[in-house]
């Protein structure tokens, strides 16, 4: 698993992001929408005032969310 502090930001594929756009306006709070995700196998975890997106269960790390996603 990518050490988060070290992690360069990387793009997460459109259709990715598209799911997690989706998903958080379905949701009515982030803890919920984390919970949703992570039954279709993606965790979202807050690192460093960063929002850290990674493929559950491996852990493989898939990129940062962009500072204005809602």
């Amino acid at each position: 698993m990518m050490n988060a502090e070290t992690a360069t930001p990387m793009m997460i594929e459109s259709s990715v992001l598209s799911f997690l756009a989706e998903e958080r306006r379905k949701s009515v709070s982030a803890r919920e929408w984390r919970f949703r995700v992570m039954g279709y196998g993606y965790s979202v975890r807050d690192v460093g005032g960063r929002q850290m997106v990674t493929k559950l269960p491996q852990g493989r790390f898939l990129g940062v969310l962009p500072t204005d996603f809602a």
